[in-house]
């Protein structure tokens, strides 16, 4: 009996994958536990595996293709064996939306054909034009006998003045056409092409979570100046001696965590009717990858040394930039970090990543003079600045945060102890 193989459920967020590459082809034999396929989630590219022999007899999507949850991937059975109604059911319950909006459309299309009548053109009747016979993107409007008329007697449709509905060409506009009237071409520039890229998987999920985290957490932001210098002498001290490189980022991650148990109101989340403060740290951390962003996950934060939030996190940046992170890796954060620094920005305001309450937006480290007990002396300081749901979070509460914040950076003893 034939098995359908359905898209199946790979992340909590998931609503649709794509088809990235079928590991088989209609014919082929497979086993129970055998990978056919991989899908490009919201998240990170899975592998679908089958729980049935037999001969895939059937696979419907092709590759780069969207899929939505539940729909008919691909069918196993045994060789021969008749699935025209299986296909045909499948068939019936994808396409009865698309059906009734292609009836819509038809007899839009047709009642505007009728109206217009013989100087409708169905590919530019619709388009909104400047006056002149030409639309918005640099087509020329004409009717259809008008076009043949112009390629018959060689005329150029852009030389030509249009005076029918909305400065279409018509078929008195090429009878009376006079080439002498013809204006000088103005020099011709070069256009160079569109292209058009595929949105993928995770940059949907992103601009959704991101569009509702925008306009429903009232956002509001405060930035503080941190002096740098003693994280600077440090960092190179504690590298000296450690075989896990230490960056400036794995600082501030530690120092985040430290004073978000100080600050349980930051490190919490808007359920509707309560506010959950979690009971554990886990700070997630940005990483830009060509897909666009994602947040790998350090669990328990605040309960780890320096060494070890450098080594997880680097270990996980490389799985980010692989996309080779586990969904679980991107879950359960209750604090992120985002740091543009080494790209030389030196402050930005960053859109918190829901359910968190706040994001901390970290910029560059800037070598700048400042006054030192009334003498003017070389400066290394840092803006950050933290983005907060006003749902959850007082300005003033915010405030305390990033104070307790710039004191544990600016006496960062306290982090290696």
């Amino acid at each position: 009996m034939a098995v359908k193989v359905e898209m199946p459920k790979l992340s909590d967020t998931m609503e649709e994958g794509v088809i990235a590459k079928w590991n088989v082809e209609e014919g082929d034999s497979v086993e129970s536990g055998d990978i056919i396929a991989e899908v490009e989630t919201d998240k990170a590219t899975m592998e679908v595996e089958v729980f049935d022999a037999g001969t895939i007899l059937k696979i419907l999507p092709d590759e780069g293709d969207a899929v939505p949850l539940g729909q008919l991937m691909a069918v196993i059975g045994e060789e021969g064996e008749d699935i025209d109604d299986l296909l045909e059911e499948a068939q019936s319950s994808g396409s009865a939306d698309s059906d009734s909006d292609d009836q819509e459309t038809e007899k839009s299309e047709s009642a505007e054909t009728e109206e217009q009548g013989e100087e409708y053109d169905p590919v530019f009747g619709d388009l909104d034009d400047k006056g002149n016979g030409q639309a918005d993107d640099g087509r020329i409007k004409a009717s259809p006998l008008a076009r043949n008329m112009a390629e018959e007697q060689g005329i150029t449709l852009s030389n030509v003045k249009g005076s029918g509905p909305q400065g279409r060409i018509i078929k008195r506009d090429i009878e009376s056409f006079d080439p002498s009237q013809t204006p000088v071409a103005p020099a011709a520039t070069v256009s160079q092409e569109d292209k058009e890229h595929r949105v993928s998987q995770m940059r949907k999920t992103i601009a959704k979570r991101l569009s509702e985290s925008k306009f429903s957490s009232p956002h509001y932001y405060e930035t503080i100046d941190i002096d740098m210098s003693a994280v600077w002498d440090a960092r190179k001290q504690l590298n000296e001696i450690s075989d896990t490189k230490i960056s400036f980022n794995d600082v501030v991650v530690k120092a985040c965590a430290t004073a978000l148990r100080q600050h349980p109101d930051i490190n919490s989340s808007w359920q509707g009717d309560k506010i959950i403060e979690h009971g554990d740290v886990n700070i997630a951390v940005a990483v830009g990858i060509d897909e666009g962003l994602v947040t790998p996950v350090i669990d328990n934060t605040d309960q780890k040394g320096l060494q070890q939030i450098a080594a997880e996190g680097q270990s996980l940046i490389e799985k980010a930039q692989n996309r080779d992170l586990a969904p679980e890796q991107m879950e359960g954060s209750t604090f992120t970090v985002s740091n543009l620094g080494m790209f030389g920005i030196e402050e930005f305001t960053a859109i918190i990543n829901p359910p968190n309450a706040c994001i901390l937006a970290v910029g560059a480290i800037r070598e700048v003079p400042v006054v030192e007990d009334g003498e003017v002396v070389p400066g290394k300081r840092m803006k950050v600045t933290l983005s907060s749901d006003h749902r959850i979070v007082d300005g003033v509460s915010a405030a305390q945060f990033l104070n307790t914040l710039k004191q544990m950076l600016e006496n960062p003893l306290g982090l290696v102890l």
